[in-house]
């Protein structure tokens, strides 16, 4: 995802060009599954890199993260209060935590992105809820993007779902457009109005990604420059999928 500011420039994709993201989703998908039949207790995050790095091997793919803006791993591993950009390493899974792992593909000069939070284990009443929740309201924040609507239709429904149920949106990091580069415009905020913002036209190409806090918004980086955690310790979640814009309801590009 963005750090909010950052502008880029919004494109439109061709089918053709949409053609080829939809193959670099596919990728993400296959190694999101591969990612998830891994997680289990006693699993390390560098084990959780190698096995993302193996899928994207297969599939003839590269890491859209490593190397960038000198990331160091090919994923993101981030675990309980752990918002995004976790680095892989030593640490070893524990029952009861959840984890994000967020995975990024290059297929052919286009990308891929997506994301999902897992239960290690079981976890508590909680920590189900928020996953959940995130879910959710990556779902209503899909739903709401049409040609025709307004980028705050979806931003606010990504809002108010989440709000909803009592969890808080972080407003720190967005979402983003996507084709040729990682992040392109339009930055696509997790709170926002309906009815403002930019107006979505077919063949925009976004990914679309709500980070849930259980606590209030806010966030802190920690001394590696790179993993983003909950400024009060508790516990957070993080869903996306790559979309297309089209005549009807958008087209999941990175569906498992």
């Amino acid at each position: 995802m963005q750090r909010i500011g950052q502008e880029v420039g919004i494109v439109i994709k061709s089918p053709r060009e949409i053609a080829i993201m939809r193959e670099a989703g596919r990728v993400v998908a296959a190694v999101i599954e591969a990612l998830t039949e891994a997680v289990s207790p006693g699993v390390t995050t560098r084990e959780l890199n190698e096995v993302a790095d193996r899928e994207l091997k297969k599939h003839g793919a590269v890491s859209a993260f490593k190397g960038y803006r000198g990331f160091p791993a090919s994923i993101c591993t981030s675990i309980n209060e752990e918002v995004v950009h976790g680095i892989p390493g030593s640490r070893i899974l524990k029952a009861g935590d959840i984890i994000s792992l967020d995975v990024g593909a290059i297929l052919d000069g286009f990308y891929g992105d997506a994301a999902v939070t897992l239960p290690v284990g079981k976890i508590s009443a909680e920590g189900q809820r928020l996953i959940e929740t995130t879910e959710e309201a990556l779902k209503a924040g899909i739903a709401a993007a049409r040609s025709g609507a307004r980028l705050g239709d979806v931003s606010a429904a990504i809002q108010n779902y989440a709000e909803s149920r009592n969890f808080s949106v972080v407003r720190e990091y967005v979402g983003h457009g996507i084709g040729r580069e990682l992040h392109e415009d339009p930055q696509i905020p997790n709170f926002g109005i309906a009815g403002e913002g930019p107006l979505l036209k077919k063949g925009m190409t976004l990914a679309l990604e709500p980070m849930v806090n259980a606590g209030e918004w806010r966030t802190k980086i920690a001394d590696n420059k790179w993993t983003v955690s909950t400024i009060d310790g508790k516990l957070s979640a993080h869903f996306e999928h790559t979309i297309a814009i089209t005549d009807g309801s958008a087209e999941i590009l990175t569906m498992r």
